[in-house]
């Protein structure tokens, strides 16, 4: 009897890992011991450093540039998965950036320019990695996006500032393409974890109180770990996942019933 989380021959892109604390660590991780082939990306010369041990690790083959400010590197990506494999079975979205004024600030203060470039980088690089993995998808007979989203979404969190408009459009962006993408088989979903410490979660003033507050007051009284995301993400895009779409679904020890 085969494991409910098998993704045997399954081909996946994994966006986002900067060091091993990364939630997309944990999803690698994952994904590679459920038998998936991994590709992963990382954003330039002084991340690869940070990777590489990583990548030896977990013995991943296929590791390309992607700076999601740079169009090229993107179509670079997904000519390189087309070209080896053929196919694409899943991708994960893990990014996101904000100027730390705009990050800190009043949203009411933000820049035009600090704004564009957070939704640029945080949200609309999804609907851009999903626009070039459709075809990809398609190949494979349908596929599995997912995102990583956050609680600041839809509640107040204090030194969130204009991430949390980010994240409430990128939550939108799931619902509205797991219904277009839908008819072809490719579900879309975002994951909303609990404050871990990872190296975006340092950018973000009084981080130390959120993790406090989340053991504090959560139902089971702890901290998630990448590996937990990992986990989920693993399910959600393997074939046990295959009717969950347009969902955000949280991991979080129960916090966002209570926040």
């Amino acid at each position: 009897m085969q494991p409910i989380i098998n993704l045997a021959g399954k081909v996946g892109l994994i966006t986002g890992i900067a060091n091993e604390k990364s939630i997309s660590t944990g999803v690698a991780e994952a994904c590679i011991e459920a038998g998936a082939k991994v590709v992963i990306t990382y954003q330039n010369d002084k991340t690869l450093a940070f990777i590489e041990p990583i990548v030896a690790r977990l013995g991943i083959e296929d590791v390309y540039l992607l700076d999601v400010t740079k169009p090229e590197t993107m179509d670079d990506v997904f000519a390189q998965i087309d070209a080896k494999h053929g196919k694409l079975d899943f991708a994960i979205h893990s990014m996101a950036f904000a100027k730390r004024d705009d990050l800190h600030g009043r949203v009411v203060d933000t820049s035009p320019d600090g704004f564009a470039l957070a939704m640029d980088v945080s949200t609309h690089s999804f609907v851009r990695l999903a626009r070039k993995a459709e075809p990809l998808f398609e190949k494979a007979g349908g596929g599995s996006l997912i995102t990583m989203t956050y609680l600041g979404s839809e509640k107040v969190i204090a030194n969130y500032g204009v991430m949390g408009l980010c994240k409430a459009a990128l939550e939108a962006a799931t619902r509205y393409m797991a219904f277009e993408l839908g008819p072809k088989n490719i579900r879309v979903n975002a994951i909303s974890p609990g404050p871990l410490m990872t190296r975006a979660a340092s950018g973000i003033a009084g981080f130390d109180g959120l993790m406090a507050a989340a053991v504090e007051r959560s139902p089971l009284h702890r901290l998630v770990t990448p590996e937990d995301i990992g986990a989920l993400t693993a399910f959600l895009v393997s074939d046990a996942g295959r009717n969950l779409s347009g969902g955000v679904h949280f991991v979080d020890a129960g916090y966002n019933i209570i926040a």
